[in-house]
C-alpha cells in the first residue's frame, strides 16, 4: 500500500488491521516488514498531521534508506525532524545500537542432539534432584540441534500428567521444528519405564505422525543416571 504522507494523511488506526505495524509483525513476523514500518513500531506515535510510519519513511529518506547512515545520526540530529522529541531520538538511537552490538556477538552454538547422551546433558540439569515428577519436551530443528524447551507439568512423586495437545501446540507454533525429545524424572530413583511411560511415549508419537513430527527419544532420569526409552527399543 502506499503509505500516508504530510500532505495526505490518514490515521494508522483508520488502516486495515493487516496494514498497522504492530498488528501486522503479530500476524506475519517481523521480517514481512519494511525499515519504515519497524522504525514506526519504535516510534509509537506520529504527529497530528502525520503517521508514525510518514514520520520513520521521512527519517529514512534524509539517509537514502541506508540504516548505517542513520545509525550515524545523533540525538540532537535526530530531533530535527519536526515530530521528534528526545523521548523517540533516545528510543531510536538506541535500537541502532542493539543492532550494532548484535552483530558484534558471537552466536552461541545450540546443543546437538547424535545420542542419549547428548539429551541427557541437556535436561539433567532441569530434572536431577527433584523431589516430585516433571515433564520436559527438547524441540530439535532439522539439524538435531535443540531450539527450545517446554515444562509440560509437575506432578507428585508418583506421576504427572502429561497433556499431549500442550505439547503439540508449542510445536506447531514453532515452524523450525523437526522432531522432539520426551524427558522427565523418577524421584524413587527407579530407572526402569513404567507402563504409562511407555503407553504416553506411544501416544505423543503416533500424534506427531500426524504433523510429521519424529520422537526421537524418551529418558526417563533418576539421580544421576538416566534410561533411554529409544536405546531399549522400546519406542
Amino acid at each position: 500500500m502506499a503509505y500516508p504522507n504530510s500532505t495526505e494523511f490518514t490515521s494508522i488506526k483508520s488502516w486495515a488491521l493487516e496494514d498497522r505495524p504492530r498488528e501486522k509483525m503479530l500476524q506475519r513476523g517481523r521480517k514481512h516488514l519494511s525499515n519504515a514500518e519497524l522504525i514506526a513500531i519504535l516510534l509509537g506515535s506520529g504527529s497530528a498531521s502525520e503517521s508514525a510510519v510518514g514520520l520513520a519513511q521521512r527519517i529514512l529518506n534524509s539517509t537514502n534508506n541506508n540504516l548505517n547512515e542513520l545509525g550515524k545520526r545523533s540525538i540532537e540530529e535526530l530531533q530535527g525532524f519536526k515530530g521528534i522529541g528526545p523521548a523517540k531520538a533516545i528510543t531510536i538511537s538506541a535500537a541502532l545500537e542493539l543492532g550494532i552490538r548484535r552483530q558484534a556477538t558471537p552466536l552461541v552454538q545450540k546443543p546437538k542432539i547424535t545420542q542419549s547422551a547428548d539429551a541427557y546433558k541437556v535436561l539433567v540439569a532441569d530434572l536431577m534432584d527433584l523431589p516430585h515428577e516433571e515433564f520436559v519436551v527438547l524441540l530439535l530443528n532439522q539439524a538435531n540441534r535443540v531450539i527450545d524447551r517446554i515444562y509440560i507439568s509437575v506432578g507428585g512423586v508418583a506421576g504427572t500428567v502429561v497433556d499431549v495437545k500442550k505439547i503439540y501446540r508449542a510445536v506447531v507454533a514453532n515452524p523450525l521444528v523437526a522432531s522432539i525429545i520426551l524427558g522427565h524424572n523418577h524421584p524413587s530413583d527407579n530407572l526402569n519405564p513404567s507402563k504409562a511411560d511407555i503407553s504416553i511415549t506411544k501416544k505423543i508419537k503416533e500424534a506427531g505422525q500426524y504433523l510429521d513430527i519424529t520422537v526421537l527419544d524418551h529418558l526417563i532420569i533418576a539421580g544421576n543416571s538416566y534410561t533411554s526409552l529409544a536405546d531399549e527399543g522400546l519406542i
